[in-house]
């Protein structure tokens, strides 16, 4: 069925896939909860989310079974539907034991074992974003930016769609929550995996149809944003609420109607272009084959340039650029995570409200789009027009990263609100960064193995600063007064080590462009170059 049969269909079905899968990042509105339930300590909380760090990066399996069923399976009894369908089990495993357990149908279970469930419902996300973002890179190598930012953006966005479906049915229900979190995704992904696949086609338009699914990722992202904004300024009914959330799921759906129009229009280009060339080789049969000779021949080939980039995971980690880009994303994604890890704390410490807090976690959905779609957009527009290898916008991004962690940490009115902007859209930039730098610098073939690899350093990051810094001091200064901590004092130090981290990480990129710009410069562009010729 030629409804089956295109890459259009297989993007469309994997951003509604990522829509639901970013439940990690509403930890926020779940974990009060099991704190009291469970009688933890903010550093005992600070564990939990560790682990829910190391589930969620620790992906090293789910790109060695991506590589194993694409490569070596057929097309029905394997392909990246296998890897989805392994993470939506071990989602509804973790959240639901976890539900079990807050809601007190089991006995209450031990720290570890906690701890255990949150690595299970965490580490099926590796799963499910490994098959779509390395999917997504092989049906569109010429664009991959764009297409890792498309796929990164719609999962960061997920955290603020999960919690517009959370307010609509179970508002003030958290332990509830966890129980939509079991079903919602894992349902989610099984009922579109089946359309996740990778073709071995080009089209003259890939740019023009991706911008579409673009365009529909921002307005998605504008509509969640003025949502959230209503919300927390009025009183809304429950069929607002529900109107609210269908017009949010109508938008989500549009990349189908986008993949129809796609798939119209490519099938309409093929027939065109098909006529075109049958007319130029009735009038001169040796035209087509003198191109495809001087495009097998030319010195900044393809070819060339494939055999010369595709590593398997110990290879690359025998390459000095392999470490480099594992401290920065130590330093950038690590500190990112211990923000929203700690940010209901955070805005508890500084006065906010529990629906203000509630409204910077759903804002940190927005922002930790923007970073992602954007960085991946504008890192592909630089590249084709500027030269600018990606590296360099890493480390700028880091920089700028810096100053939002100085920015909390100053404990002034609002700056919790901007200083989360700035950390939340410089972090989402790096998961939009950091992958398509590695399928350039290593290759395609073990991207999903070797970019999930390097996502080891965030939980790794995530566990320094959280655990060993944010919950230690924030538990330090606590113990003086009791149980709790109010003032800038709680985290402000925890910011200012936060910001130096960062600082270092943006030089550890610098370092990285030096080493890579001759690399970017003679392969990455003359290969661009020479896929538009």
């Amino acid at each position: 069925m030629i409804i089956n049969n295109n890459k259009w269909l297989a993007t469309s079905a994997s951003i509604i896939i990522q829509s639901t899968a970013g439940s990690l990042y509403t930890f926020g509105i779940y974990s009060a909860a099991i704190k009291s339930s469970q009688s933890y300590s903010q550093q005992t909380l600070d564990t939990l989310s560790v682990f829910k760090d190391f589930g969620a990066n620790t992906g090293i399996f789910s790109g060695l079974l991506y590589s194993s069923v694409t490569l070596n399976s057929g097309e029905w009894f394997g392909g990246p539907w296998v890897v989805l369908s392994v993470g939506a089990v071990l989602s509804f495993l973790g959240y639901f034991l976890m539900w079990l357990s807050v809601a007190g149908i089991i006995f209450q279970p031990p720290v570890m074992v906690m701890c255990l469930f949150m690595l299970l419902a965490a580490h099926g996300l590796t799963f499910v974003n490994t098959a779509n973002v390395v999917t997504g890179v092989n049906n569109f190598a010429d664009h991959r930016g764009t297409i890792v930012g498309i796929m990164k953006g719609f999962l960061g966005l997920s955290g603020a769609i999960l919690i517009q479906v959370y307010q609509t049915i179970f508002m003030n229900r958290p332990f509830s929550y966890l129980l939509m979190l079991a079903l919602l995704p894992s349902f989610n992904t099984i009922i579109f995996m089946c359309f996740v696949r990778m073709f071995n086609t080009n089209s003259v338009d890939e740019k023009k149809h991706l911008n579409r699914f673009s365009v529909v990722a921002l307005l998605t992202a504008a509509y969640l944003m003025i949502a959230i904004i209503v919300e927390n300024y009025f009183t809304l009914t429950l069929v607002a609420h529900i109107v609210i959330l269908g017009a949010l799921i109508i938008l989500i759906l549009t990349p189908f109607y986008i993949a129809t129009e796609a798939l119209h229009e490519d099938s309409s280009n093929t027939l065109s272009r098909y006529l075109v060339e049958e007319n130029q080789l009735m009038n001169d049969p040796n035209q087509l084959d003198e191109g495809q000779i001087h495009c097998r021949q030319d010195p900044s080939g393809y070819y060339r340039v494939q055999s010369g980039e595709n590593l398997n995971l110990f290879q690359a980690m025998r390459s000095s650029n392999f470490w480099f880009l594992f401290l920065a994303t130590s330093c950038g994604m690590g500190s990112g995570l211990a923000v929203i890890n700690n940010i209901s704390q955070i805005g508890e410490s500084l006065g906010y409200t529990k629906s203000e807090t509630s409204t910077l976690v759903s804002l940190w959905s927005i922002w930790n789009f923007l970073g992602r779609f954007g960085a991946g957009y504008l890192s592909d527009y630089l590249l084709k027009t500027k030269g600018w290898a990606r590296p360099l916008l890493m480390a700028l991004t880091l920089l700028i990263m810096s100053g939002g962690h100085s920015m909390i940490a100053s404990g002034l009115p609002g700056a919790l609100y901007v200083g989360s902007v700035v950390v939340g859209v410089c972090y989402g930039s790096q998961w939009s960064l950091m992958p398509t730098i590695v399928s350039e610098i290593f290759g395609v073939v073990h991207l999903g193995t070797i970019f999930n690899t390097i996502t080891i350093a965030s939980p790794l990051g995530s566990y320094v600063l959280s655990v060993r810094v944010v919950g230690y001091i924030y538990d330090k200064e606590a113990s003086i007064v009791g149980n709790s901590c109010t003032g800038t004092h709680c985290f402000m130090l925890s910011f200012i080590i936060m910001a130096s981290t960062t600082l270092l990480g943006s030089f550890v990129a610098l370092g990285l462009f030096f080493r890579t710009r001759t690399f970017y410069k003679q392969v990455i562009l003359a290969r661009l170059q020479h896929s538009v010729q």
